[in-house]
C-alpha cells in the first residue's frame, strides 16, 4: 500500500494518461495501475468516468484537452456566491470540516470553492454579526490573533500560483525557485532562504535589517543576479516582506508567484529546505550568534548533501551543470 505522503498527485499528466492508457490495454488491474501512476486508485475511476468519449473511448490527448477544459473554467468562474455559501454553512456546521479541508476537498472534487482565506473571512463576517458559525469550529478561531484580512493583503499587484505554467508545477525546467524567510529569538533576525525547484540548490543569507521589505528585495537580487539567465520564476508566501517583490521581478527579469494563504505545501522544496537548515541554525536561535562565514559553511553543506530524490546526485553538481547550460 502506498502512504498517503507519496499519493500527492491530484490529476494526471499527459504523459500519465498514455501510460494510463497502455495499461488498459494489457489488462492491468485498475488498481495496479494507480500504483504504477503513483496516484490514489481513485484518481484513475474519476479519470475514466470523466474523460472517456461518448462511446466510452479513452484517449489520452482528448481526455487532457476535456481536463484542461474543466480546469479555465473552474479558475475563471469561481466566486462567493448563495450556493457556495449553502455548501460552506453545511459543512462547518453538520460535519465541522475547517477550511481548509472544504477547499481540499472541492479542488479534488473540482467544484467552485474560493481560498481558505476567503473562507475565513466570511466566517469572521458571521461572528461579527452574531453568527454561530465559528463555534463548529475546532479552534474557534482562538488561534487567530489578527484579523483574517491580515499583512499578507497589503502587497499590491501579486500573481497567484494559480496562474503558475504547468511547467513549473511539474518541475520540468530549470529556473524556477522558491524563496521563504527562517525568523530567529523573540522574531528579531531573519535569514532569507531560495532554493532551485529541479535541482534542491538553496541559497542562505542574513538579512540586517530583519523582515524589512526593501532590503530583503535588495538582497534577494545581489543573491540571484549571478543566475540571472536561470532564474525563470519565484514563489513565495504571503509575508509582507515580499511587499517588494515587483522590483525583484523587474531586476532580475523573472515571474514572481505567490502561493495560497496556509498553504505550506504549495512550497514543500523551500519548507523541506529550512528543516535542513534548522539542523545548524535550530528555532528561537539568536542570530547574532551566526555570521556570514558560518551561514555560507552551512549552505555549502546542505548543497553538497546526496540527495534521496535526486538519485543520490549533489545539488551543488546539478545545479551548476544546468547553469552552464542556462547560459
Amino acid at each position: 500500500m502506498f502512504s498517503s505522503k507519496k499519493i500527492q498527485m491530484k490529476h494526471l499528466t499527459l504523459e500519465q494518461r498514455y501510460a494510463l492508457k497502455a495499461y488498459l490495454e494489457c489488462g492491468v488491474a485498475k488498481t495496479e495501475i494507480a500504483i504504477k501512476l503513483g496516484v490514489d486508485r481513485s484518481t484513475i475511476y474519476r479519470e475514466l468516468k470523466r474523460n472517456c468519449t461518448k462511446r466510452g473511448r479513452y484517449t489520452p490527448n482528448f481526455a487532457q484537452e476535456l481536463a484542461e477544459e474543466r480546469k479555465e473554467r473552474f479558475i475563471i468562474n469561481r466566486k462567493f456566491d448563495t450556493a457556495m455559501q449553502r455548501r460552506i454553512d453545511k459543512w462547518i456546521r453538520e460535519e465541522q470540516w475547517s477550511p481548509e479541508q472544504i477547499k481540499g476537498y472541492c479542488d479534488e472534487n473540482e467544484i467552485e470553492m474560493v481560498s481558505i482565506e476567503r473562507i475565513y473571512q466570511y466566517i469572521r463576517q458571521d461572528k461579527a454579526e452574531g453568527g454561530d458559525l465559528y463555534k463548529h469550529l475546532r479552534h474557534q478561531l482562538k488561534h487567530r490573533k489578527r484579523p483574517v484580512s491580515g499583512k499578507h493583503e497589503i502587497i499590491k499587484n501579486k500573481v497567484s500560483i494559480d496562474q503558475r505554467p504547468d511547467l513549473i508545477n511539474k518541475k520540468e525546467r530549470f529556473g524556477d525557485w522558491e524563496i521563504d524567510l527562517i525568523v530567529g529569538k523573540n522574531n528579531k533576525r531573519a535569514m532569507v532562504t531560495i532554493v532551485e525547484r529541479t535541482t534542491a540548490m538553496v541559497l542562505i543569507r542574513k538579512l540586517e535589517k530583519g523582515k524589512n521589505a526593501e532590503a530583503l528585495a535588495n538582497t534577494v537580487i545581489d543573491m540571484l543576479l549571478p543566475y540571472k539567465n536561470a532564474v525563470k520564476s519565484i514563489t513565495s508566501d504571503n509575508g509582507s516582506e515580499f511587499a517588494q517583490h515587483q522590483i525583484i521581478a523587474k531586476k532580475l527579469q523573472t515571474m514572481f508567484y505567490f502561493a495560497h494563504p496556509y498553504a505550506s505545501w504549495e512550497r514543500g522544496l523551500s519548507e523541506y529546505s529550512n528543516k535542513l537548515i534548522r539542523q545548524y541554525i535550530p528555532k528561537k536561535s539568536d542570530f547574532n550568534n551566526f555570521d556570514s562565514e558560518f551561514i555560507k559553511q552551512v549552505q555549502h553543506k546542505i548543497n553538497r548533501r546526496p540527495r534521496k530524490n535526486l538519485n543520490f546526485r549533489r545539488p551543488k553538481d546539478l545545479f551548476y551543470h544546468s547553469v552552464a547550460f542556462a547560459c
